[in-house]
C-alpha cells in the first residue's frame, strides 16, 4: 500500500483529460478509439507518478513541515530514498514505452508533459507565478495528448479554456499555500514569497471571470454552432458559473483548497455540477445537433 501511495493513483483523475477531445468530436462512443485512449491513460499516469515520486523525494524537509503532506511515503519514512528511486525509474520506462506503443507523437507530448515537469520538480517550482503557469501548461499538454491518442484535432478554444481552467485551480492551490504562512509562519515552498493574499484574491476573481466571458464566447461562436450543429451550447455556461462559484466559496469562505483532486473527490456541489454540464453538454451535442428552435 506504501508504494501504491507513492504513485498516488488517486490524482490519476487528472488523466481524464485525455478523453475530452473524444467527447467533444462527438465520438465518445467510438471503441477502437477509447481502446486506443485507454492505454494513453495508463500511459500518462505511470508518466505523470514518476514526477509524482521525484517531486516527492527532492520535497521531503519541506513536506515534513506541512499538515497534510507530512503523512505522504517518503516524507513520513514509509518507502526508503532508495527504494523510491528504484520506482522512480521504473515508471518512466514503462510510461514512455507505453507511449511510444500509442504513436511517437503521444511520446512527444508526453515526452514534453515529463521534461517540463522534471524541470519544474528541479527549480522552476521556486519561480512565481512560472510555477502556476507550468501546472496549467500540464493540463492543456494532456488534451493535446488525448487528441493525437485519438486522432482528433483540438481546437484553439478547447485549449485556451482548459488552460484558464487550470490556472484558476493552480491559483487557488497555492493560495491555501500562502494562507499555511499567514497562520503558522512556516513557508511551505519558496514560490510563496513572490505572493499574498491579497494578490492571490485579485488573480482569482480576474481568472474566474475571464473564464466565464471565454466559455460564453466559445459557446457561441459560428465556428462553434457551425461545428456542433447547435446553437444551445450557452445552456451549459449555468453549470460552469456554478462550478466556480462553489469553488471560490471553498476559497475564500473555506480556505480549503489545498488540493482540487480531493476536492473533485469529496465535494457533492462540484461532482453534480459537472455531472449536469457534461449530461447537458451530451444531450446537445448527441441527441439535439440541430439549430432548429424547440417550437420548429
Amino acid at each position: 500500500m506504501k508504494y501504491l501511495q507513492l504513485l498516488r493513483p488517486s490524482h490519476w483523475i487528472k488523466n481524464f483529460f485525455l478523453f475530452i477531445p473524444l467527447f467533444f468530436a462527438g465520438e465518445i462512443f467510438n471503441v477502437a478509439k477509447i481502446t486506443d485512449l485507454l492505454i494513453a491513460f495508463l500511459s500518462f499516469s505511470i508518466t505523470a507518478s514518476s514526477i509524482y515520486i521525484i517531486n516527492d523525494y527532492r520535497d521531503i524537509e519541506a513536506d515534513r513541515k506541512h499538515p497534510k503532506k507530512c503523512k505522504r511515503p517518503l516524507a513520513s519514512g514509509a518507502v526508503s530514498k532508495p527504494a523510491a528511486l528504484v520506482i522512480f525509474v521504473l515508471s518512466v520506462v514503462i510510461g514512455l514505452a507505453l507511449a511510444w506503443y500509442v504513436k511517437p507523437k503521444f511520446l512527444f507530448v508526453t515526452g514534453i508533459y515529463f521534461v517540463l515537469n522534471l524541470l519544474y520538480s528541479f527549480g522552476l517550482k521556486n519561480i512565481s507565478i512560472l510555477d502556476i503557469l507550468i501546472l496549467s501548461m500540464g493540463f492543456v499538454l494532456r488534451v493535446k495528448a488525448g487528441g493525437i491518442a485519438s486522432e482528433v484535432p483540438t481546437s484553439e478554444w478547447l485549449m485556451v479554456m482548459i488552460f484558464l481552467l487550470a490556472l484558476f485551480m493552480a491559483i487557488a492551490k497555492r493560495r491555501d499555500d500562502v494562507l499555511i504562512k499567514v497562520q503558522s509562519g512556516q513557508e511551505m515552498r519558496k514560490a510563496v514569497k513572490g505572493y499574498n493574499l491579497d494578490f492571490m484574491n485579485v488573480m482569482l476573481g480576474l481568472v474566474s471571470a475571464v473564464i466565464i466571458v471565454s466559455y460564453l464566447l466559445y459557446t457561441m461562436s459560428p465556428q462553434t454552432i457551425e461545428h456542433f450543429g447547435t446553437y444551445r451550447l450557452y445552456y451549459t455556461t449555468l453549470f460552469v458559473i456554478a462550478g466556480l462559484l462553489r469553488y471560490l466559496q471553498i476559497t475564500y469562505v473555506e480556505n480549503n483548497t489545498g488540493s482540487p483532486t480531493k476536492i473533485l473527490y469529496k465535494d457533492r456541489f462540484i461532482q453534480l455540477t459537472i455531472l449536469l454540464w457534461v449530461l447537458s453538454f451530451y444531450v446537445i451535442i448527441y441527441l439535439l445537433p440541430t439549430n432548429k428552435s424547440f417550437f420548429e
